[in-house]
């Protein structure tokens, strides 16, 4: 248990807190020394009224003095070395396992993602990693010392009086078991309590994000039943989580130190009998308070500490998910081939044993009704997700062989909804590539018609764009990603919708520059708008998750099938006008 308790604290390398450990020990036992010293005090000085033939040895008085001055300054340097190690390690864990989980996220597979809750993801990043700096940078070192002193002190004393020893810590077993005990109870009412706020973080994100419609609809916050019902169970959770273990503790608490309580009364009973000196017992009460104040502080704490663990737990169960597999060396050539492809969201089919080769150096037009399965085949071929069945084989190679990252390498991707960094124009574009300069990012700007636009706004290529790139409208936005895929130059380019906000006159000049890339690479094109994929080398027409047609416009229009029925409906409602009955 304790093994699992620093392998998972530790987000996997309890190597790191065996410095914070021995720091707190070795200051733990810096801090009992003085109570050895003052005992030493009070003997010498019960010696002399005991004795009267013996006068007061002052001389020891003095030095003992001399020795617990000289102490604090050794007891403020082991303190100071315990809180720079305790905290030092904490953050370090805290901030290197934040980056580290993102990086890890960033390789699994889009459909690991999908099926967690963003607030879930959120929530661990930002509170479960508190959490774990929390119990490096306090509980640990509280912890340590509760279980060693006790262990110390409890040999030590056993040498000066047992009697007293066993009198003072006969009852801490018995603490120990209900503590024990209801450890499978407060597992269980912490992991109710950990779902209850993320499911809050989650609703609390969805309202927010989707204000505009609840502005829109006239939704009033306390309409938005689901927030408050999120919020309500929290409450609930919370409140049933301290109400239940809280007492428990505190009983568990009350036990321990009635071990404080049974050797007062043990000491007096000797102390009258004869058997025990008032030195000895003026030391077991000092040492008593010493002993007991750590373990009371982590009993407190307790309930805490055991629901931190299910914060590390939750780091660690993401941190052990595989990342998709592959060799490092990804494929030379940019024919994509898909055979016999089966793929399914969870439960739901999206492609039905589809079929179809693209040759290198050509545009293909991915059209169908929505739902069809367009979106799907870029993101398999991105390998987002894996197939069920059948393969995907970039340049005759099974891309579940190739590394996704040096599959990425070769593949450049306009989103149909664009995510925009909070940052300046200039990065997001060099999202592209990282190291471009000035005129290379200019240069894609004005390929995908978006140089004109920046230049007008208040700082250029330096205006920063808010939150998903919230101050620019949706054809900025979208101008600004196909930019980024140009500056990348990619062997293969995907682009999904590209030019669905586009206004008349920016979608003929990202068409040309769609149409300068075919030259030199594979593009897949998805679009609504068939107009705009005429000249496409080979169009291939989807419908419910199936190849139903494939091949150039003017074939397809002659074969009078599915393509012909959607061109003919696009040309009938390119004369629709609205107007007051």
């Amino acid at each position: 248990m304790m093994k699992n308790f620093f392998y998972n604290i530790s987000s996997g390398n309890p190597r790191t807190l065996f410095m914070p450990c021995f720091a707190s020990f070795l200051d733990g036992i810096c801090k009992i020394l003085p109570a050895a010293l003052i005992f030493d005090v009070f003997n010498t000085i019960y010696l002399s009224f005991a004795n009267p033939e013996t006068p007061l040895n002052t001389a020891r008085l003095w030095t003992v003095c001399a020795i617990l001055a000289g102490w604090m300054i050794v007891q403020y340097i082991a303190s100071g070395f315990a809180y720079s190690k305790t905290f030092t390690t904490a953050y370090d864990a805290s901030a290197s396992g934040r980056i580290t989980l993102a990086e890890h996220l960033r390789k699994l597979s889009l459909g690991f993602l999908g099926s967690r809750d963003p607030g879930d993801l959120t929530t661990m990043m930002l509170g479960d990693y508190t959490a774990v700096e929390t119990t490096i940078s306090h509980h640990l070192p509280q912890l340590v010392s509760a279980v060693a002193f006790p262990v110390i002190a409890f040999i030590s004393l056993l040498f000066i009086d047992w009697k007293m020893a066993l009198a003072m810590f006969i009852a801490l077993p018995l603490s120990f078991l209900i503590v024990w005990l209801s450890t499978g109870l407060q597992m269980r009412l912490g992991k109710k309590h950990v779902q209850a706020k993320v499911d809050s973080a989650s609703r609390l994100q969805e309202y927010l994000l989707g204000m505009r419609e609840i502005k829109s609809h006239n939704m009033s916050g306390e309409r938005f039943h689901r927030l408050q019902e999120a919020f309500v169970r929290l409450m609930r959770e919370s409140i049933r989580l301290e109400g239940i273990m809280g007492p428990v503790m505190m009983v568990a608490i009350v036990i321990m130190r009635s071990g404080l309580t049974l050797m007062v009364f043990t000491g007096t009973f000797l102390l009258a009998g004869g058997e025990l000196t008032l030195p000895v017992f003026l030391l077991f009460l000092l040492l008593g308070n010493r002993v007991f104040e750590p373990l009371t502080l982590v009993l407190v704490n307790y309930a805490e500490i055991r629901y931190f663990v299910l914060s590390a737990e939750r780091i660690m169960q993401i941190r052990h998910e595989k990342p998709l597999p592959g060799e490092k060396n990804a494929p030379a050539g940019n024919s994509i081939e898909f055979q016999n492809v089966t793929f399914a969201y969870e439960n739901t089919d999206v492609l039905k044993d589809v079929s179809f080769s693209i040759t290198p150096k050509s545009v293909t037009a991915l059209v169908g009704p929505s739902g069809s399965g367009k979106s799907t085949i870029t993101r398999l071929i991105a390998r987002f997700w894996d197939v069920q069945g059948g393969r995907v084989l970039i340049d005759s190679k099974d891309i579940k062989a190739v590394d996704p990252e040096k599959l990425l390498a070769r593949v450049s991707m306009v989103f149909q909804d664009v995510y925009l960094f909070k940052d300046t124009i200039r990065d997001n574009i060099r999202v592209g590539k990282i190291n471009a300069s000035q005129e290379e990012i200019e240069w894609a700007a004005k390929q995908a018609c978006c140089h004109d636009f920046i230049m007008k706004l208040p700082q250029g290529y330096d205006t920063p764009v808010g939150e998903g790139g919230c101050t620019l409208s949706g054809g900025e936005k979208q101008r600004v990603s196909i930019a980024r895929a140009l500056l990348k130059d990619a062997p293969i380019v995907l682009l999904d919708e590209a030019t669905a906000s586009l206004d008349p006159e920016n979608e003929t000049q990202v068409q040309h520059a769609i149409s300068a890339l075919v030259s030199n690479k594979t593009v897949v094109i998805i679009a609504h708008r068939l107009k705009t994929i005429r000249e496409a080398d080979k169009i291939i027409v989807l419908e419910d998750g199936k190849v139903a047609e494939q091949g150039v416009h003017e074939e397809l229009l002659a074969k009078k099938g599915l393509y012909h029925r959607l061109w003919s409906l696009q040309q009938h409602s390119a004369g629709w006008s609205m107007k007051a009955s």
